[in-house]
């Protein structure tokens, strides 16, 4: 904090500042947000041009127009702005989305202005503003105690697992938890001043690594590597043959190109926002759009337990009499020893269960009462009626048993209800204090959500290994994790600064976690090649949401755990992840089938061509009709992120070497079928070279349309029906295709008779084609 705020703050008075200098402080000063650093929209699109697809495809259109091949040029050129206009627009529509959940999910502070305490949006707290702050609320800023004594929690800030007493004088930092007592103070730092704002910079550390541009880079580089050789072969072959260089070099430029799966991050990102807008509508945002990738992958999920998977509300759950008449006796004496003005959640709880039995009628004058104080670990309240003083007390089992004195064994008792997990309370009444009787045992609990079972069980169905990360000691953690169905032992306490990758997994239950322990547990975790998903709602949990493979900020997140994570929920608990990790599942079936299609289709067109070159001594199709097959295949392709598949059963991985092996064998075939056609034009109907290359150029068409129904399904390709846009797309390919062939546009007319009888063949062909595939994918284990 500079010198300048520091001296504004202190010129503050107990009347709280005139609305016209907060005003003139805000604009001094600024919002007290964490402002995020967002790149100018120019060079977000700038970014879309660069990259290791990118540049193949700038350096081949620099080359073409050195070749003065303009039209070849423009066509790349168009599939490049394509490409990078889908990814800018859904990345900016999912952006728009996020700063939609921010504006539903600000805070607010109680502020005393003009001597009038009102509520006010916390971004719009100054320096100088006088603040008041209660158990449960978030310190808006860093604000100076003036009044009253709290117990704040800066674990999220600080790591440190124990709260500190904060009276007169001491700061409370921005994010800091009250967890106990009432205080006005005066805002010292706001925004990224505070130390809430510093800490978050540290966010910025952790990266995780994108699944996504690794495997698009691989693929690249292995169709890159298979055209350079065939390539290779050809300039060889060229050389010998005497064949001009003029001819050859915008030929194998082509043919690189057409290796290059051009589409594929477009096609990647139209399927990753149509995934979006549908997990919009269920309550679940992303702020990155490949999280949703990485959730198909994802097989471990760590996950804090206080609001996620318990209601983070403490309820009454059992009672247990010792010299009570009745349960209702017990809960009315627990009730007397409570006080609402404490804001304690034990004593709301309390209060709530009496209050709904009507026992606290009439209402007993209260003479005196000492507010649980962690000291002496015990509450007491003093009464009187028309019967006389009644005192009553509530506390720690321990402490409420040095008061009354003479008393029953009750440790059974108490360790039975705190097996549960619950918090457990001695209640004790007298006529005076010196003689208090042990009324019994009251036990609270933070219950575990109601789906939070069936999240667990759905999870664990779909492969997804959920390990809990808590605060919270382990006898409090345990019996959660039991309830909700959360599989393994506890970690020994001090574990965690020790344990290595291969035992991570060991333990299902990890508690009393620090910040510096999540992120290196994930990082282990990543290690070991687990796909992580990480929840959280705090700045401590910043770095570990940004790290894990997918982030998932939950419904009560800060602004900067929503920044860091990649999937943002707005609905309390974890229930909507299953549909994340649904919808994810979803996406990686389609780019499955769009990836082994275009490793079939560049196999298919680099052999068929490099090949034909050699055995025919001419080139069997033109360089403009390749460029042409980029828009007709590819483009049109990208219909397949509409497709309608089903979710497989477990974590989804890109096997690179499974799908090479099972694009290259399918190719095979597939080039049977395209050499066939190309000599039974050439020898049976005695087509020449120009016709010849107009009917493989629509045969390539038909066998990248039919490609994809071969492969969309991992059994019979009519066990689901492909999506509306996948057939319509794929019909009017067709039409078009067959349309420019028939007139001449672009190429050398045929006759539709041939064009016809192409497409018969090419059908008939695949729908024998589509038994041999579904023993393939079963003993290649493609799911």
């Amino acid at each position: 904090m500079d010198h300048s705020e520091s001296d504004a703050a202190t010129r503050g008075t107990k009347e709280g500042l005139s609305e016209v200098e907060a005003q003139l402080r805000l604009k001094q000063y600024g919002p007290n947000v964490i402002p995020e650093r967002r790149a100018h929209p120019l060079a977000t699109l700038l970014g879309k041009l660069w990259g290791p697809i990118p540049w193949l495809l700038e350096i081949t259109i620099l080359l073409q127009l050195l070749l003065d091949k303009r039209t070849e040029a423009m066509i790349i050129a168009a599939l490049l702005g394509v490409n990078a206009g889908i990814s800018f627009v859904q990345e900016g529509r999912a952006s728009k989305a996020l700063d939609l959940l921010r504006r539903r999910l600000t805070a607010t502070a109680r502020v005393r202005r003009g001597g009038v305490w009102r509520s006010v949006d916390a971004a719009d707290l100054v320096p100088g503003d006088l603040v008041h702050m209660r158990m449960g609320d978030l310190s808006p800023a860093d604000v100076r105690i003036l009044e009253g004594e709290v117990l704040i929690d800066q674990s999220a800030l600080t790591g440190e697992s124990v709260a500190v007493e904060a009276g007169s004088g001491t700061v409370a930092y921005a994010a800091s938890v009250v967890r106990r007592g009432e205080a006005t103070g005066e805002v010292l730092a706001t925004g990224q001043r505070t130390y809430f704002g510093k800490t978050a910079e540290l966010v910025r550390t952790a990266q995780a690594t994108s699944h996504l541009a690794e495997m698009i880079f691989r693929i690249v580089r292995v169709l890159v590597v298979v055209d350079a050789v065939l390539i290779a072969m050809l300039l060889v072959y060229a050389a010998w043959a005497d064949l001009a260089l003029r001819d050859v070099l915008p030929f194998a430029l082509i043919l690189l190109v057409a290796s290059v799966p051009v589409a594929l991050p477009a096609t990647f990102t139209l399927a990753t926002a149509l995934g979006a807008a549908e997990l919009a509508r269920s309550g679940v945002l992303l702020t990155r759009l490949a999280a949703i990738e990485e959730a198909a992958g994802m097989d471990v999920l760590c996950t804090d337990k206080t609001g996620t998977l318990t209601e983070n509300e403490l309820t009454l759950s059992a009672m247990y009499r010792f010299e009570a008449a009745s349960d209702n006796d017990l809960l009315r004496a627990a009730a007397l020893a409570s006080d609402p003005a404490t804001q304690d959640p034990i004593d709301l709880a309390i209060l709530s269960k009496a209050t709904g039995r009507h026992l606290l009628e009439p209402p007993m004058a209260r003479i005196e009462f000492v507010p649980f104080d962690p000291d002496i670990r015990y509450s007491l309240g003093r009464y009187q009626d028309e019967r006389g003083e009644l005192y009553v007390a509530k506390g720690a089992p321990q402490e409420i048993l040095k008061l009354v004195g003479a008393a029953p064994d009750i440790s059974d008792a108490v360790i039975r209800l705190a097996e549960t997990g619950a918090r457990v309370l001695a209640v004790a009444q007298g006529d005076d204090r010196a003689h208090l009787r042990l009324m019994g045992l009251v036990a609270l609990e933070d219950p575990p959500r109601a789906d939070a079972a069936t999240l667990v069980k759905g999870l664990n169905e779909l492969g997804i290994r959920v390990v809990m990360l808590t605060g919270d000691n382990a006898a409090t953690a345990g019996p959660i994790a039991r309830r909700v169905g959360i599989e393994g032992a506890i970690a020994p306490a001090g574990s965690l600064d020790k344990i290595s990758a291969e035992h991570v997994l060991d333990y299902g239950v990890y508690a009393r976690v620090f910040p510096e322990h999540k992120i290196r547990l994930i990082r282990l975790l990543q290690r070991s090649g687990h796909v992580v998903g990480m929840t959280g709602d705090g700045v401590n949990d910043a770095p570990a949401l940004k790290q894990a493979d997918v982030g998932i900020a939950v419904a009560s997140a800060t602004d900067v755990a929503r920044a860091a994570a990649g999937v943002a929920l707005t609905a309390p608990g974890l229930v909507d992840t299953l549909t994340a990790v649904r919808i994810s599942r979803r996406i990686y079936q389609r780019m499955l089938t769009y990836t082994i299609n275009k490793i079939m289709k560049t196999l298919e067109i680099a052999v068929f061509l490099t090949v034909g070159v050699i055995i025919t001594h001419a080139f069997i199709i033109t360089p403009l009709l390749i460029v042409l097959l980029l828009f007709t295949n590819d483009f049109v392709t990208m219909s397949i992120a509409t497709d309608n598949v089903s979710y497989s059963r477990r974590p989804d991985r890109w096997n690179i070497r499974m799908l090479m092996l099972t694009g290259s064998i399918l190719a095979a075939f597939v080039l049977i079928l395209s050499f066939t056609v190309f000599f039974v034009g050439k020898d049976l109907f005695g087509l020449h070279l120009e016709e010849l290359q107009t009917l493989v150029f629509v045969m390539l068409v038909a066998t990248g349309q039919g490609n994809v129904y071969l492969v969309r399904e991992r059994g019979p390709f009519w066990r689901s029906r492909p999506s509306r846009w996948l057939i319509i797309s794929s019909i009017a390919d067709l039409v078009v295709v067959s349309a420019m062939a028939a007139t001449g546009i672009l190429m050398t007319a045929v006759k539709l008779k041939l064009i016809l009888m192409v497409l018969a063949a090419v059908t008939i062909y695949l729908l024998v084609l589509d038994r041999i595939k579904i023993q393939l994918f079963r003993r290649l284990d493609v799911k």
